[in-house]
């Protein structure tokens, strides 16, 4: 049994291994995802120095983190905007998951694993990490540009869609009935109709509820309210990331401004432990065997989320680069799809689709960031070199303009 003091010997020395990556990456102007990632993998399953003692409390904490990290992203939008945004975007919604589900199911079909491990590798590489997503944002200061709010519509589609995808996925793994499949759904769009009411209908009364003058009183509210909320949300089968949202964007004005101040910090910090948590629990060993199907969605899907984001930026008349940073934004796959293969190997329905998740959600979740960063400016440079029209040869001048020009050096230039 591990003492305490290895807990606070492993704990403290992740917290100052993240600060320690995190002032790098500030140093080099990147985010530091990827390296909070690569160190999970390096002290996690298989690694170079497996932790043990603090592993039950980083899983909380990393919960704790995509949790946050939604909320802070609700903070940003009003329940109006919310409602506007999916009444506009539904329509990216429909081609985010034809473009994207599609490889998936084709590449368990293509592997001869059956149509159920179909239906569970199209969530894998449809759904795009909520988490990594909001904290790129963040990293790069792009909560304010004009293509975030498209970003952020496809995002809450996926995550509510997953509100219909998850019971359906759990009744066709236990095998169940339509009927018991039915049931669980019916509750499960019923739960987040509701919350969805509640915080376009009666948001203002909640913030008046949450509002208080002392900082100390309106974070245990507010930090209190959502946990309350993203469990209920979860224990109805509903994600708890979307419950935390919802209260995100239930809360408005000073509420709302006040709390993102209180809460950033703590975000910052649960963060950081939900990526290292998604690094400890990924054994190297594994990676090899899939790495060639996996690298080949991976390629794939980047590819079908980049014109998902460009498409959908382009009908809410985003400019052309911002339409290159939509795209890139979404590439990161992320918590949902590790849940997805989750229950399929629970399931024991194919051995390798864990392995083969796994390692296409690492190799997305590092060149997420990557393309979030890098997409549009490498695109920018690219059209300039290859768009630029060619140098004309310059017109032979004749004996009479040549006498002209040396007399008029103003009509030579």
């Amino acid at each position: 049994m591990h003492s305490y003091a290895t807990f606070l010997i492993e704990f403290g020395a992740i917290i100052l291994g993240l600060g320690l990556l995190g002032r790098f990456a500030g140093r080099f102007r990147f985010s530091p995802i990827p390296l909070y990632l690569l160190a999970g993998l390096a002290f996690g399953q298989g690694g170079l120095l497996p932790l043990g003692a603090s592993e039950e409390f980083v899983a909380i904490g990393a919960e704790i983190g995509v949790i946050l990290l939604l909320l802070m992203l609700g903070l940003e939008y009003t329940a109006t905007d919310l409602v506007s945004n999916l009444k506009t975007q539904y329509p990216a919604g429909l081609v985010d998951a034809a473009l994207n589900a599609l490889p998936g199911a084709a590449m368990a079909l293509l592997l001869g694993w059956g149509p159920v491990a179909a239906v569970v590798l199209a969530g894998v590489t449809w759904i795009s990490s909520s988490g990594v997503i909001a904290k790129v944002l963040g990293d790069l200061g792009r909560l304010g540009n004009r293509e975030t709010p498209v970003i952020l519509s496809i995002l809450v589609l996926e995550d509510l869609s997953m509100a219909v995808y998850l019971p359906i996925i759990t009744a066709l793994l236990a095998g169940t009935g339509l009927a018991a499949g039915g049931l669980t759904l019916a509750i499960a769009l019923g739960v987040a109709a509701l919350v969805l009411v509640l915080a376009v209908r009666y948001g203002r009364h909640i913030s008046r509820f949450v509002s208080s003058d002392d900082p100390e009183k309106l974070l245990l509210v507010v930090l209190g309210l959502t946990l309350l909320v993203a469990g209920l949300a979860q224990e109805l089968k509903v994600s708890a990331a979307v419950g935390a949202f919802l209260v995100g964007i239930a809360l408005s004005g000073e509420v709302a401004e006040g709390a993102h101040n209180l809460l950033a910090p703590l975000r910052d910090l649960f963060a950081a432990v939900f990526f290292v948590f998604f690094g400890l629990h990924t054994d190297p060993s594994s990676i090899p065997p899939v790495l060639g199907p996996a690298l080949a969605l991976a390629v794939i899907t980047t590819g079908t989320k980049m014109a998902t984001g460009y498409w959908a930026a382009k009908r809410a008349g985003v400019s052309v680069k911002g339409r290159w940073r939509a795209g890139g934004t979404l590439v990161a796959r992320g918590e949902f799809s590790i849940v997805i293969a989750g229950l399929a190997v629970t399931a024991g329905i194919e051995p390798s689709l864990g392995p083969l998740a796994t390692a296409y959600v690492l190799i997305l979740v590092i060149l997420g960031p990557l393309a979030a960063r890098y997409t549009e400016p490498v695109v920018q440079r690219l059209t300039a070199r290859w768009g630029k029209p060619p140098p004309t040869a310059p017109v032979p001048l004749t004996e009479a303009q040549e006498a002209v020009g040396d007399q008029d050096p103003v009509g030579r230039a």
